[in-house]
């Protein structure tokens, strides 16, 4: 980039050709003249700018840090190095799952800028659920995605060095893990100063935050969100963190990627389909069945998928120190029984993380739009309180659930129930 570009500045429509077009690799892509270029901003996320860029050749994305949480603003102060750890995780999201993110076509860290892939046609997922719009291969693509970043981001396949110094390079991710662990793991669950939810729900708000064991669990998951690096995580795995088309599917947005459990991103995922699943009433009406049961439908065959791809990999591509062969295959030992136990210690992380996530979506900072765009408060409470008991459901079983089927089976069973 251009000398004077050095010290970072936030782009905007008017500046970006000049400050890009000096970028010969990019402005050779994009084609034709920048001052001809094309510039939209489409950032309509938390804390990040976002344009397309379109020129002679090519569109491309172009994703800019904030020094500050966008959703807030200057009064909560964000670093810009949190493009270098989304730098650094769609570099090895490429890699240990080809074909699941947006190809990275140039980094620049001091302007902590992000050139990357434009992805045609592609719609972010939230959106299409909310609509009412089925994704063909959508399961594949989540328990494949979510198989692969965690066993091949762990001691099940990398070296032991290389894993170190990769926790070490991403232990730098504070400030954006830290917002995880108090809105995500803490706040739902006290009155903190940021939470809001939809009028109506004190009484079930109530049962929650005066439910001390559910705490006590919720506090556990936090500690192993915050003291486990078995693999590196996307970090923020949710319908708003994947685009897709009618066939296709890519994950974006892993800023917040740390070392944590390999449960955590599945966990996360599922939450937010389920909270899709439970919000249906409200946009599709009497019609909401057939498509409540798509969305049921994903979630049992993305846990499935899952399983059958994580079992794959155990028993192909088992090189890093966990398990090793000399232990079991080298003896005549079937090693299958210790990959079970391990997938019993994944979904146990995962179903905790899910019940939390569907109460942080509804009590703290940023709720989704599943819930937040049913205009009929009165309505949104009834359904949001449904998401917040099966979630209570969830962190109490303690991972004694019968898989993604029994997942299902307890959202069907609190979808007929009324908690208001």
């Amino acid at each position: 980039m251009m000398a004077e570009s050095r010290h970072y500045r936030a782009l905007s429509v008017e500046t970006l050709p000049d400050r890009l077009g000096g970028v010969a690799e990019i402005a050779s892509k994009i084609g034709g003249d920048a001052s001809s270029w094309k510039v939209r901003e489409v950032g309509d996320g938390n804390l990040n700018l976002v344009f397309i860029v379109a020129g002679a050749s090519r569109k491309v994305i172009v994703k800019q840090a904030l020094p500050f949480v966008r959703l807030v603003g200057e009064s909560w102060p964000l670093p810009l190095y949190r493009a270098f750890h989304e730098h650094n995780a769609l570099v090895r999201q490429a890699v240990r799952a080809p074909g699941s993110v947006p190809e990275v076509l140039h980094y620049d860290e001091p302007q902590a800028m992000i050139v990357m892939e434009f992805l045609e046609r592609h719609v972010v997922l939230r959106r299409k659920l909310i609509n009412g719009e089925r994704v063909a291969g959508l399961a594949s693509f989540v328990g494949k995605f979510c198989a692969r970043t965690a066993f091949r981001g762990s001691e099940l396949s990398m070296k032991s060095a290389d894993k170190k110094a990769d926790v070490g390079l991403f232990s730098g991710n504070v400030e954006l893990p830290a917002i995880t662990e108090a809105l995500v793991f803490t706040d739902p669950y006290h009155d903190a100063e940021m939470n809001n939810h939809t009028a109506g729900l004190d009484p079930v708000v109530a049962r929650l935050r005066g439910d001390a064991k559910l705490k006590t669990k919720a506090q556990r998951m936090l500690q192993r969100f915050a003291s486990n690096t078995e693999t590196m995580m996307h970090g923020d795995l949710h319908s708003g963190s994947i685009m897709s088309t009618a066939t296709r599917s890519r994950a974006i947005d892993p800023e917040f990627a740390q070392y944590g459990p390999m449960g955590f991103d599945i966990g996360m995922l599922v939450a937010n389909f389920l909270m899709a699943y439970f919000s249906q009433p409200a946009h599709r009406g009497e019609d909401a069945s057939s498509y409540q049961e798509w969305i049921l439908d994903v979630v049992e065959e993305s846990c499935a998928v899952f399983e059958s791809e994580f079992r794959r990999l155990w028993a192909t591509e088992r090189s890093g120190m966990l398990y090793p062969r000399a232990l079991f295959e080298d003896q005549g030992h079937d090693s299958m029984p210790a990959c079970e136990a391990v997938l019993a210690g994944i979904w146990r992380d995962a179903w905790s993380t899910c019940g939390i996530e569907m109460h942080r979506r509804c009590l703290t900072l940023a709720h989704n739009a599943d819930f937040e765009e049913i205009e009929d408060v009165a309505l949104r409470a009834r359904l949001e309180a449904r998401n917040l008991m099966m979630g209570a459901a969830l962190v109490h079983a303690d991972g004694d659930v019968a898989g993604g089927a029994g997942v299902c089976e307890i959202a069907r069973s609190f979808n007929e129930r009324d908690f208001l």
